[in-house]
C-alpha cells in the first residue's frame, strides 16, 4: 500500500513508524510532505521514506493520504491538497478539532476518514478513536482501520460528535494521567521518599490499576471499595481528594476539553 503523509510531525511519524514495522508498507512505498528542511532530512535518515517540500508531489499515486498539520495550517494546505487529489484516493485526517466537513468542503474531495489518536501511539500503546464520511468504501476503512491499530487499540465510532468527545476524553487525557502521576511522586518526596523510589511506586500504580481495570471488566467503584477498608489510610486519603474536588475537576477538564474541540471545528 503506497501512503502519503501531509505534514511530518511526531504524530505523523509515530504512524509511519507503525506501518512499516507492521509490514504494512515498505518505507519506499510511503512519501511525506513538510515544509521544514531539517525536518524532512531527518525523517528520511531514521526512516528511509521519501520526503518533499511539495504537497501534490507527496500525495500523487498514494492510495491511503494521511493529514498530519497543525489545525491553523488547514487554511494553506486543504485547497492546494484539494487539487491534487484523485478521486479513488482516501483521505484521513488527524487534525484536532477539523470536522469532516470542513476537510470536504476546503478540498472538494469526499471520501474522508477523521482519526484522533493519542500520545501513547508513540510507543504502539495508544487508544484511537475514528470514523469516515459516506463516500468512504469498505476497502478504504479496511486499510485505515489496518493503519490505526499499528498505534494500539482503535476504535470505530459511527457518530463524528464521538470523535470530538474522544478527543477531550482519550486524546488530551494522556496529559491528566501524567498530571496525575507527577503529583504522586511529588506526594512521595513530601512525605520523605527518594524521588526515584516515587516515580516507580506510582509509575507502577498506575499501570497496574489501569490493567486491572481493563483485564477484570470491574467496575473502577468496585474495585475501589475493594482497596479501601473502614476507617482505613484509603478512606481518608480518598476523603482529602474529594474535598479538594477530585472528581468534579476531573469532569469538568473533560467538559473543557470538549467545548475548546468545538471551537476548533467552527474556527478551521
Amino acid at each position: 500500500m503506497k501512503i502519503s503523509f501531509v505534514g511530518g510531525g511526531v504524530m505523523a511519524e509515530a504512524i509511519l513508524r507503525g506501518i512499516v514495522s507492521a509490514g504494512l508498507a515498505a518505507p519506499t512505498d510511503i512519501s511525506v510532505g513538510e515544509p521544514v528542511q531539517a525536518r524532512r532530512d531527518d525523517l528520511a535518515r531514521k526512516h528511509g521514506v521519501t520526503v518533499t517540500g511539495d504537497n501534490a508531489e507527496a500525495v500523487a499515486g498514494a492510495e491511503l493520504v494521511v493529514l498530519s498539520v497543525k489545525p491553523q495550517a488547514l487554511g494553506n494546505v486543504l485547497p492546494g491538497l484539494g487539487a491534487a487529489l484523485k478521486p479513488d484516493q482516501a483521505l484521513a485526517s488527524i487534525v484536532a478539532g477539523a470536522t469532516i466537513s470542513t476537510i470536504a468542503d476546503g478540498t472538494g474531495h469526499q471520501a474522508v476518514i477523521r482519526i484522533m489518536p493519542n500520545t501513547p501511539a508513540q510507543i504502539g500503546a495508544g487508544i484511537s478513536a475514528w470514523t469516515a464520511s459516506g463516500a468512504v468504501t469498505d476497502a478504504q476503512k479496511a486499510a485505515v482501520r489496518g493503519v490505526v491499530s499499528t498505534l494500539g487499540e482503535e476504535v470505530y465510532v459511527a457518530s463524528e460528535d464521538l470523535i470530538d468527545m474522544s478527543t477531550a476524553l482519550s486524546a488530551s487525557g494522556p496529559a491528566y494521567v501524567f498530571s496525575f502521576v507527577e503529583s504522586l511522586i511529588d506526594a512521595g518526596v513530601n512525605i520523605g521518599m527518594s524521588r526515584d523510589l516515587a516515580s516507580r511506586l506510582a509509575i507502577e500504580t498506575v499501570l497496574g490499576s489501569a490493567r486491572m481495570v481493563k483485564e477484570t471488566g470491574t467496575h473502577p467503584a468496585e474495585l475501589r471499595n475493594m482497596v479501601t477498608s473502614p476507617a482505613g489510610t484509603t478512606a481518608a486519603a480518598l476523603v482529602a481528594l474529594e474535598k479538594g474536588g477530585f472528581r468534579p475537576a476531573v469532569i469538568e477538564a473533560v467538559a473543557a476539553a470538549y467545548r475548546r474541540s468545538k471551537e476548533l471545528g467552527k474556527s478551521s
